[in-house]
Formats: structure tokens, C-alpha cells, sequence
């Protein structure tokens, strides 16, 4: 073999992480070309060993779980002894088993101990087979060692990251996903290990491939587990938190349609096609067209369509985060809908009908994400949808989440296109043009109007405007206010009239907007030196753009960016009793929210990173520094004796050129040292603010939630919010659709005429319990999202928020998102 073939060849046993899943074969070759040189393929297995090792100390978990399903293809194909892979499944068991011991491990890191459990049984498909027939008595006791396992870890309760809001009390006989997987491997077993979607080419080649020699797979070793630093609540919470960061949960399903979709699937080829579904996506992140051709190119003897929708939607939705950005799966599924024109889009069709049905229980983070997804989904295809079967919406209260889903995904779609075109495209459902918001244009206090009367305001707006087109400098404006407006109309007034008309300067473009809070935003600081007048600031921005969300939002966020408003600023005003009002009905308040939490951290995010890489900077500069120092030193200490005086022997040029150097390389030290003492001021700063923007926002969650929370019974019984009111007026509907389970209001086909117009279920919560459904959906979204921060300040949450008689469903929403105890014992 020439040294290029073999050069290429041994990449496939360092890369194949990288190089595919379960669909090629790879091992298969390998095993052909071990019959010819037993070297190579010794040299392959002892890459792979290394690799899993390197893997198993970096916590890498796709190479974990792909190397291990390699191991299985190549025992397959006789290039690695049966009992290596038994010895490689025991010593991950046992690391596992050492996890959940109180006294030798930490059951607070139990997700890797599940992790491990989980790579055994996803090999299984692959190579359970080989094993039970030759080495029997070994796989028996490794499937005996998982058994006990199982028996011993904790059920995991994944309320918190479910899409759809489930009853506490079903949860316990829920299994979870490790549960689950073992039962389909068990039910696998008893089918005498027989996979219809794992491919078995080796079978081909059986009778050479017995010729080869097998080779021992050494063993391995797992990283000891994580020793405990302390036995308080807090500690093991934060822990608990670390573990499930760094071993989520690949897959939660998402059961949107009836189980006779899956046509003459056993449980264990769902599991397999699953896999292959997520293992394409991450081998193809950022490939999209190459994602959906091999997508749509599985070898399973089945149709999948259903069961690849589920799969794309519960990544998309998969919480606390996605495994890849939003934007990824959109793609995929507008590429999907274009490679099968005639299943996949009818396959999405019914999908968004049942989660739309369903759209009332769904997580608030999982409604934000499928209205994103959903218009731009449309945006794509000319934004045609059957609107005419949601037209219903229009006749349900203004609260209802299936009109309040409808209205956002048509003010998403007019951000995508313009006004007239989202109209136009409901012209079949005429009804949900009461949903569209209104058309979007500035709204100018001082609009010159030779009708109008003119105010002071509308003369000082005018002289403003004069002076922004003859380039007066921020100087000679800021003088202006403060001598032309202030004495007379006050600091109020003089704020109204100049953000108005800035904003008003730069209303033509997103562009133009930007560049006049560039230009003139000392201005606006100053104006703006406290919080009050921040509020008042932007109560002007909602005003002025009273018809656009979006220009809000973005006004908002830049201005924040700019430092004219604070983070704690925008808080105050998004809990403000006027916007406090529309948290149910609209997402406006809390869409600029979001922007100014998530804006906040990534702040944070980027000044460690800067952090980080000064301090390799500077490292390197001082290494640099002492280095050119001691190249002066030792030039200048060689001396000869010129008539009788000592005198430098180097070349008096070189001797210069060595000071430059010294001088250069410890000013950019010293440089360097500066800008790392200042990012690290910077860091302090916005530590310390998110800190207090945490305090303020549970703050302002806990007394807006407590003023409008129905007060628990004198029986102690906490409120059933979803439990309905009787008087609440709503659209008749088909008594029958409001009982029909999911599976069976998908059994239709999706081009029938039934899907979607009898499913028209009618709302019957209140407005009241409806808004504190919302906010509590929030506060749990809110804390998911940024639990490794709020666990950082857990302790003064717990001093100075989660204190007294705080109403029980508070607790647990705030609690649920960070997956911790309540103080009654469950979890929402």
C-alpha cells in the first residue's frame, strides 16, 4: 500500500466523528483491508483508542457516542475482539455506578453517569447482535450491570423543559428518556436483536472477513467523577446545573403526530432513525442543502417523513437551547419542503395544525420560537397559508393564545415583507385583517402643518432641525437646550421635543436611526441623566413609533448599546403599569426585554473573551520583553579594551537597534497590561450590574405576579389557573373537538378539509388567569435561560426576593427553570 493510500486511510479511523454516522461503511472496509494488512487496521484501532480516550477526559460527547458505534462496526467486521467491547462497556458502567455512590462519587453529576449508560445502549442497534451470539454470558452481564443501574440512578423529571405544560401528578409514571431507551433495547432483545434500519453490509463479506484477525481493543479509563465542595442545597444546585450543561439531553420528543404515521416502525428503528436524523444535522451544520439530501437519502426500508418532522421540530424547540441557531432548522425544512414537494410540505402542514391546537399549554419560549420559525417559514413560500381555517381566531377573546400566536406571526411576517403584501395574502379570511397591526409610519408630535397651530414645540423642533442640516456640532445644540429650552419649558419638555424630532430625522431608514443616536447622543445622555428621565425617553420612543414594534425594539436596543439607557431602565419601564397591562395580549414589552437581558450578558460574554485572549497577549509580550531586555544586557556587557579603556565590542548600530527593540516590546507590555486592567474594570462593572438587573427583574416579577395571582384557599390549595371560567364569552365550537386527544385530531389526512376547520377549540380562561399564565411562563422562560447566572446570585435571590409568604406558583416557576427543589418538594 503507497504511503498516500495509507496516509488517507488512517484518517478514517482519527476523523470518523467527523466523516458520518451510521449511514456508510467505513468499518466494513476497514475489516476487507485487515485481511490483507493487519498493521493497518491495528493502527486504526489503536487511533480509535486514543481518540475515545482523548474524548472520554475532554467531555467530548459527539466523539464519545460515534467512536463507540464505530467500535461495534468494526467488532462487525472481525477487526476488534467482542470482549474489548465488553471491557470498553464495563468500564464506562462502572464509572458510571462510582458517580451515584454518595461516598466515591457525586450524585450531582449523575448526567454524565447517564450519558455514559446512554452511549452503551445507542451502540446496541449497531452491535448488540455480534455480541449475543459470541459472547453471550458477557453481554448478559453487562445488560444485568444496566439493569442495576437503572434501578439505582434518579428519575429525571424534565417538566421544565417540556414544550407543552403536563400535569405534576402524571410526571412520576412518566419514564425519561434513559428509561425509555432501555425498555426499546429490552423489547430489541427479546426480538432476538433484529433492526430493520441498521444496515448490515459485513453480512456480504462474512465469509473472507472471518479470516481476519481480530485485535484487542485496550482498555480504557474514565475521568474520577467530580468530588463535591460542599453538602449545602446551593452547591449541589450549582452542580447539578454544570453537569446538565455539559450533558444535556440529546433528544426530548416531541409527539406531534398519531403513532400509525410511523409506518411498521418497531420502538428501537425509531430510536435508530432518530439518531441518524440528528447525526446528519450535526454533520451537516451549516451545509444546508447537503443536510437535505442527506436527509431525505436515509437507508431505512420505511417512510420517515413524520418521524423527521417530529425530530427537526423538537431540536427547534428543544429547551433550555437548540443545539445550533434557529435559522439552521428553518433552512433545512424550507430545503426539506423543496427536495419531497409532494410529502414534506403536507407533513408541515399538519405538524404547525398540531402544535397550533396545542398552542394554549406550550412553553412561552417555545411559542416565541415557533411564531419566529413559522413567518419566516412563509416568508419563504409567498407567504400562502390556509388562513381561511384559523379565521375563527378573530371572534376569541383578545387574550386567547391561538389569536394572540395569529396576530404575532402577521407582525413578524410585515417586518419580512410590507404591509400590503401580508394583507393581501389574507384576502381568503378577511376576518383576520382585525389582527394585523396597524401600518406602520412615525408618529411626530411637531409635524409641520400649515393648518396646524403652531406651539413652542413646534417652533423649537423647527430651529432644532435647522441646526441638525447646517451641521452644528453636539456642543453648540446641547448649549442651545440648555439656554433656549430648559429655562423656560423645563428639562421634560426640552427631552420631548429633541428626541422627537431626532427621531423624527432619522425615521427613513434602520441606517439613518443609527446614525443620528451616533451623532448626537451626548445630547440624548444628557438629557437622560437618571432613570426618570430614561423612562420618560422612552415612553417618547413608544410614542413616536407607536405603530411599529419593531422600530421600538430596535430604538430601544441601540439606544441601550449607546449608554443613553440602562438596563435597569428599560426593566422599570417594561413592568410599567401601561405595559404591564399588554403582557398577555402582545409582545412588545416582552421582546425589548429580551434584547436588554440578553444584550447585558453577551456584554459580559465578550469582555472575558477580550479578557482572555490580553492575558495570552500579554503573556506573550512579557515573554517578548525579557527577551529583547536580556538580548541588550548581553550585547552590552561584551566590552574590549580600546588604549587601555573598556569599551562595548558590538556594533554601536546593532546596539541601537536592540534598544528600539527593547523599548517597543515593553511599551506594547505595558500596553497591553493597561488594556487588560481596563477590560477587567469593564467586567467588574457589568458584573456587578447584572447582579442588580437580576435583582430588580425578580423583583418586578414577584410584585406584579403577587397583586394579581388568585390568593391560595384556607385549605392550603394553590389555584388551578387553567381551570376555566364559565363566563368568559367565546366562538361556539364542536363540543366534540375540545376533548379529542392530539393523536386523533392528526389521524386525518393533511390535505383534507377537516384538518385545521374542527379543530376550532374554544377558550375559556379569564383574562386575569390568562395574563398570570403568561407571566408565569415568562419568569420560568427567563430563569431557564439564565440559570448559570442566577445561580451565581441564588443566595441573595433566596435573602432578598424568594422570602416570606411568596405565592406558591412564583416559587415554582422561578425555581422550575433552574431545575431546583421548591420548598414543597416538586418541581413545576
Amino acid at each position: 500500500m503507497s504511503a498516500g493510500w495509507r496516509t488517507l486511510l488512517l484518517r478514517i479511523g482519527d476523523r470518523c466523528p467527523e466523516y458520518g454516522g451510521s449511514a456508510d461503511h467505513k468499518e466494513h472496509i476497514i475489516g476487507l483491508i485487515n485481511l490483507e494488512n493487519e498493521d493497518f487496521a491495528k493502527g486504526i484501532v489503536d487511533t480509535t483508542h486514543a481518540n475515545l480516550q482523548d474524548a472520554l477526559h475532554n467531555e467530548n460527547r459527539d466523539r464519545i457516542r460515534i467512536l463507540l458505534r464505530f467500535l461495534c462496526g468494526l467488532m462487525c467486521s472481525k477487526v476488534v475482539l467482542p470482549n474489548s467491547i465488553i471491557e470498553t462497556f464495563e468500564a464506562l458502567l462502572s464509572s458510571a455506578a462510582t458517580i451515584l455512590d454518595e461516598e466515591t462519587g457525586n450524585p450531582s453529576w449523575q448526567p454524565r453517569a447517564d450519558f455514559y449508560v446512554y452511549c452503551i445502549l445507542a451502540s446496541l442497534p449497531w452491535g448488540g447482535s455480534e455480541l449475543f451470539e459470541q459472547v453471550p454470558d458477557e453481554f448478559e452481564r453487562v445488560l444485568v450491570g444496566i439493569q442495576s443501574y437503572i434501578s439505582i440512578r434518579r428519575h429525571f423529571d424534565d417538566i421544565a423543559f417540556s414544550v407543552f405544560e403536563t400535569d405534576e401528578g402524571n410526571s412520576p409514571n412518566k419514564k425519561d428518556f434513559i428509561e425509555d431507551l432501555w425498555e426499546r433495547i429490552q423489547v430489541l432483545s427479546r426480538n432476538g436483536w433484529k433492526v430493520k434500519s441498521v444496515p448490515k453490509p459485513h453480512l456480504l463479506f462474512e465469509a473472507q472477513l472471518v479470516a481476519g484477525v481480530s485485535h484487542r481493543f485496550s482498555p480504557i479509563s474514565c475521568p474520577p467523577p467530580t468530588v463535591s465542595q460542599s453538602s449545602s442545597e446551593i452547591v449541589k444546585g450549582q452542580e447539578m446545573h454544570e453537569a446538565d450543561l455539559k450533558y444535556p439531553q440529546r433528544l426530548r420528543r416531541l409527539h406531534i403526530f398519531p403513532t400509525n404515521k410511523a409506518e411498521n416502525m418497531q420502538p428501537v428503528d425509531r430510536f435508530v432513525v432518530e439518531e441518524c436524523i440528528l447525526d446528519v444535522l450535526l454533520f451537516f451544520n451549516g451545509c444546508r442543502k447537503e443536510c437535505a439530501f442527506y436527509l431525505v437519502s436515509l437507508p431505512v426500508p420505511f417512510r420517515y417523513e413524520y418521524l423527521m418532522a417530529e425530530t427537526i421540530f423538537s431540536q427547534l424547540l428543544l429547551l433550555p437551547n437548540p443545539p445550533f441557531r434557529p435559522i439552521y432548522y428553518t433552512l433545512v425544512i424550507i430545503d426539506l419542503c423543496k427536495a419531497l414537494p409532494g410529502a414534506f410540505p403536507s407533513v408541515v402542514v399538519g405538524a404547525v395544525h398540531a402544535l397550533f391546537d396545542r398552542i394554549s399549554n406550550m412553553d412561552m419560549e417555545c411559542r416565541t420560537r415557533l411564531i419566529l420559525w413559522f413567518s419566516h417559514h412563509l416568508s419563504n413560500f409567498q407567504f400562502i397559508w390556509p388562513w381561511q381555517e384559523w379565521a375563527y381566531v378573530k371572534d376569541l377573546p383578545k387574550w386567547a393564545p391561538q389569536r394572540v400566536f395569529v396576530q404575532e406571526v402577521l407582525e413578524r411576517e410585515i417586518r419580512l415583507s410590507y404591509f400590503d403584501k401580508i394583507k393581501q395574502s389574507i384576502e381568503d379570511a378577511v376576518e383576520l385583517e382585525e389582527l394585523l397591526p396597524p401600518k406602520a409610519g412615525p408618529n411626530f408630535r411637531y409635524h409641520s402643518d400649515e393648518g396646524k397651530e403652531s406651539t413652542d414645540g413646534h417652533r423649537l423642533s423647527k430651529e432644532l432641525v435647522g441646526m441638525v442640516r447646517g451641521r452644528k456640532t453636539q456642543g453648540d445644540i446641547i448649549s442651545w437646550v440648555d439656554g433656549q429650552i430648559i429655562p423656560v419649558n423645563g428639562a421634560k419638555f426640552a427631552l420631548d421635543v429633541v428626541s422627537q424630532t431626532l427621531l423624527d430625522i432619522g425615521s427613513k431608514s434602520f441606517t439613518h436611526l443609527i446614525t443620528v443616536l451616533e451623532r448626537y447622543g451626548q445630547i440624548i445622555s444628557k438629557l437622560c441623566p437618571n432613570e426618570e428621565m430614561q423612562l420618560l425617553l422612552m415612553d417618547e420612543v413608544s410614542a413616536y413609533w407607536k405603530n411599529s414594534t419593531q422600530m421600538i425594539a430596535i430604538a430601544i436596543d441601540r439606544m441601550m448599546g449607546y449608554r443613553q439607557i440602562s438596563n435597569l431602565a428599560i426593566v422599570k419601564w417594561v413592568f410599567s403599569p401601561a405595559n404591564v397591562d399588554q403582557f398577555h395580549v402582545s409582545d412588545r414589552p416582552w421582546e425589548i426585554l429580551r434584547n436588554a437581558v440578553s444584550k447585558t450578558y453577551n456584554r459580559i460574554f465578550d469582555l472575558r473573551k477580550e479578557i482572555q485572549t490580553l492575558r495570552k497577549g500579554l503573556q506573550a509580550a512579557k515573554v517578548a520583553s525579557e527577551k529583547a531586555a536580556r538580548e541588550l544586557e548581553e550585547a552590552k556587557s561584551i566590552i574590549e579594551i580600546v588604549d587601555g579603556q573598556p569599551v562595548p565590542s558590538e556594533n554601536p548600530v546593532r546596539l541601537r537597534r536592540l534598544q528600539v527593540r527593547a523599548d517597543k516590546t515593553k511599551a506594547e507590555e505595558v500596553t497591553t497590561e493597561e488594556s487588560l486592567e481596563a477590560k477587567e474594570a469593564l467586567l467588574a462593572r457589568g458584573l456587578e450590574e447584572s447582579k442588580e438587573l437580576l435583582r430588580l427583574l425578580f423583583k418586578s416579577f414577584v410584585e406584579v405576579l403577587t397583586e394579581r395571582l388568585p390568593p391560595i384557599s384556607a385549605d392550603g390549595d394553590v389555584p388551578n389557573l387553567r381551570a376555566g371560567d364559565p363566563n368568559v364569552n367565546s366562538a361556539a365550537r364542536d363540543p366534540e373537538a375540545t376533548t379529542m386527544e392530539i393523536d386523533n385530531e392528526n389521524g386525518a389526512d393533511n390535505d383534507s378539509q377537516l384538518n385545521g376547520q374542527n379543530k376550532k377549540i374554544g377558550h375559556n380562561v379569564g383574562e386575569l388567569e390568562q395574563w398570570c399564565l403568561c407571566t408565569l411562563g415568562y419568569l420560568k422562560s427567563f430563569s431557564r435561560q439564565y440559570a448559570t447566572e442566577i445561580w451565581s446570585h441564588i443566595a441573595m435571590l433566596d435573602q432578598e426576593i424568594f422570602v416570606g409568604n411568596i405565592h406558591p406558583l412564583i416559587r415554582k416557576a422561578a425555581f422550575s427553570g433552574l431545575c431546583r427543589p421548591t420548598s414543597e418538594g416538586s418541581h413545576l
